[in-house]
Parts: C-alpha cells; sequence; structure tokens
C-alpha cells in the first residue's frame, strides 16, 4: 500500500532518464500515475527506467527531448510515439506535451526536472553561456508550464526542480547557474496567483548535494559541499522524489508559490 495516490493521474517529466528525474519518474508512477519523461542522449537508461516502471505495472513512454535538437520513438501503452523537440522552439516543446497527452489521455502534474550545470569565473563565462543556461533551466521550463498549462485541470500540480544555490551561493563561479535558478522562484511565485484561481498549484523544489552521477557523493568536490551540509551527508535522489510525490498528490493541495528547500541543512 502506497502512502500517497496518483491513481488515474498523468505526468510529464523532463531529465527522466537519470539521476533525480529517474527518480521521481519512477516514485510518480508507483504511486499510481502514467508517466512521460524525456531524455537527451541516454537512450538506454531512459528506456531502462521506462522498463522499470512498466515491470511494476505502471505506464510509461520515454520521449527524446534534446534541449537543442532531438527525436525519440518508444512504447507507451500499447502504442508507439514519435517526437522531435527541440528547446530552443517553444512550438517543439508544445508539440512534445501535446503528444504527450495524447499518448496518455492527459496531463495533471508537470514536473521540470531537466537542466545544466555551468561553472565559470565572470571573464570566462560568455554572452552564448549565459544564452545557453537561461534557455535550457529557465526559458524551458517556462515555455513547459506555458504549454501544459492548457491540459490542466483543478488539482493540477506544477513543480520545477530548482537548487540550493538559488538561495545560497557559497562559492565563486556559479553566478550563472545560480541565476538560472533563482529565476525559477520568481516564476513559481508568480505563476502560483496566475493559476491558483483554477485549482492548480505551482511550486520549486531546491535540493541541495545529491548523489547522482553528475554530483556523486565521493566525487572530487563532494568533501567540501559535506562540510557545509548539517547532517553530514549527501541526499539521495529518492528523498527529493518522495517530497516531489507529497506536492503532486492530494496532501499538497494548499501549498503553491513555495520554495522547498531538500539539502540537509546545507543552508541552514
Amino acid at each position: 500500500m502506497t502512502s500517497i495516490s496518483l491513481a488515474g493521474k498523468t505526468a510529464f517529466v523532463t531529465g527522466g532518464s537519470r539521476g533525480i528525474g529517474a527518480a521521481i519518474a519512477k516514485r510518480l508512477a508507483l504511486e499510481g500515475a502514467a508517466v512521460a519523461l524525456t531524455y537527451v542522449n541516454a537512450a538506454e537508461r531512459a528506456q531502462a527506467v521506462v522498463s522499470e516502471i512498466e515491470q511494476a505495472g505502471g505506464r510509461a513512454v520515454a520521449i527524446r527531448a534534446d534541449n537543442r535538437d532531438a527525436e525519440a520513438i518508444e512504447q507507451a501503452g500499447g502504442r508507439a510515439v514519435a517526437i522531435r523537440a527541440d528547446n530552443r522552439d517553444a512550438e517543439a516543446i508544445e508539440q512534445a506535451i501535446r503528444e504527450t497527452v495524447e499518448a496518455l489521455g492527459g496531463l495533471d502534474i508537470l514536473v521540470n526536472s531537466a537542466g545544466i550545470w555551468h561553472s565559470a569565473p565572470l571573464e570566462e563565462t560568455t554572452v552564448a553561456d549565459f544564452d545557453e543556461v537561461m534557455a535550457v533551466n529557465f526559458r524551458a521550463p517556462f515555455v513547459a508550464i506555458r504549454s501544459a498549462s492548457r491540459h490542466l485541470g483543478d488539482g493540477g500540480r506544477i513543480i520545477t526542480i530548482g537548487s540550493n544555490l538559488a538561495e545560497l551561493v557559497p562559492w565563486p563561479g556559479i553566478s550563472l547557474y545560480s541565476a538560472s535558478k533563482a529565476a525559477l522562484a520568481g516564476l513559481t511565485k508568480g505563476l502560483a496567483r496566475d493559476l491558483g484561481p483554477r485549482g492548480i498549484t505551482v511550486n520549486i523544489v531546491h535540493p541541495g548535494s545529491t548523489d547522482t552521477d553528475m554530483n556523486p557523493a565521493d566525487g572530487d568536490h563532494a568533501e567540501a559541499q559535506r562540510e557545509r551540509i548539517a547532517t553530514g551527508s549527501y541526499g539521495e535522489p529518492q528523498d527529493i522524489a518522495g517530497l516531489v510525490a507529497w506536492l503532486a498528490g492530494p496532501q499538497g493541495k494548499f501549498v503553491t508559490g513555495a520554495s522547498l528547500t531538500i539539502d540537509g541543512g546545507a543552508n541552514a
């Protein structure tokens, strides 16, 4: 018996082939939701997530949605779905969501998890770097939210994965990344006002250091991060997924416009 009921719900999760995104896709499916997940290049990993969901009795479709250029074809409930999506192109993102709605029969939950990391001194950061980071980390979630909002009804959920670095910047060289995540927090507050009258909640989850292949707990920079964490240890992707699932479920209906930090006390 699961603690959160998402039976009959459908979810769209970007960046669902690995790390936090994969954990979120699997947790939402475990709670009963049908899930569409996007990936960039890791087709085998995306299919592994889909297969794990299907073997557990859930439904999922993997949609290859490169933040620059992509197409995909995977199984969804016995139906093949092919999607080409360039996240620099608003119409391409909207088409991906329309294809998901058609494949899964609707949309109730949007999770913006895909993002890219950038770290460099200011003098080495170019305008092209700015454009790419903001396009992937900020503009693409905005476009996805705008598109998803056309399909979401009363009880709809929008959850974006930010970063605790949006709230506190402990090292030099990450100003652009932190700015892109801080912008999402402002967008979340505004959209909570815009969509609240329709019964749609909008929240952002700010993970801290989480043990993934992009930031492993035994990596070269892990010890410096661990020293900042009050609990002394990295989080697990499942920790983030649990909070997202709670927000997506009926218990989260009165939480909106919130920035929820889950970082083991690193920002305390």
